[in-house]
């Protein structure tokens, strides 16, 4: 139909490798209606993310990973509102073993698909930027990315922190800029609202003589962040 991409909302990333009998057995166990271990689960969950990142691989789909968020920490008001009412929180979880291993083990069978990945915690920055530069491909300019600043991170300082961190750690120039996961139309605001932050970022770097005043080049570097990688990136016609 179409689709270029798919989204995960993890709480956290983990890897528990196990055989197909094991996992077959936490599934069923599930099912009875069973308690089922945080191990156990973990299993299950890597199971399905191994295959969903095979699938995502042929299939070309983009593969996303947005984790890190503590939800529904506010049990009152849980019971008043439900979820998703403004009481998630940013977690510490340190998922880098998660990360790497489930993205080297689709690695070693050539199944890694592009992947961008997303953390609610700022503090994963420069992790994250790193794991970018353990596992690029050829598939495309920038297959691992570092996903723009999230949810709470969405803001001024946020957003520049993410992008001198992969600046400083990866290649800028490669990345495929913001998103709207919003179906409202007054959301779209927030790109015009980045694109103004990218510059002020980079005319910095500019005018501090961190990068040449090149208008040329700067001017290719903007508009390839803001619209020509993602166009590239998802296998998007004009």
């Amino acid at each position: 139909m179409g689709c270029r991409a798919s989204d995960h909302g993890l709480d956290y990333v983990c890897y528990r490798p196990a055989s197909d009998d094991e996992v077959e057995a936490v599934f069923a166990k599930a099912m009875k209606g069973e308690a089922v271990t945080v191990e156990e689960a973990e299993v299950y969950k890597t199971a399905m993310l191994l295959f969903f990142g095979r699938q995502y691989a042929k299939y070309g789909w983009v593969m996303q990973w947005h984790y890190n968020c503590l939800r529904n920490t506010n049990a009152e008001m849980f019971k008043k509102l439900g979820p998703d009412t403004g009481f998630d929180v940013i977690n510490t979880i340190n998922c880098v073993n998660g990360i790497t291993g489930m993205m080297d083990a689709l690695n070693a069978t050539g199944e890694l698909p592009k992947t961008i990945l997303y953390s609610l915690n700022p503090g994963d920055d420069a992790m994250l930027d790193t794991i970018l530069g353990a596992f690029q491909g050829t598939e495309v300019a920038g297959k691992i990315q570092h996903g723009s600043a999230w949810w709470f991170n969405d803001n001024k300082t946020g957003m520049i922190a993410q992008m001198t961190s992969l600046g400083n750690l990866g290649l800028l120039g490669n990345f495929v800029g913001m998103l709207t996961d919003s179906r409202s139309f007054l959301s779209y605001t927030r790109h015009a609202y980045f694109r103004r932050i990218l510059c002020e970022l980079i005319g910095g770097w500019v005018e501090n003589g961190e990068y040449p005043n090149d208008e040329k080049t700067l001017a290719t570097i903007v508009e390839d962040i803001c619209y020509n990688n993602a166009e590239r990136y998802f296998g998007i016609k004009k």
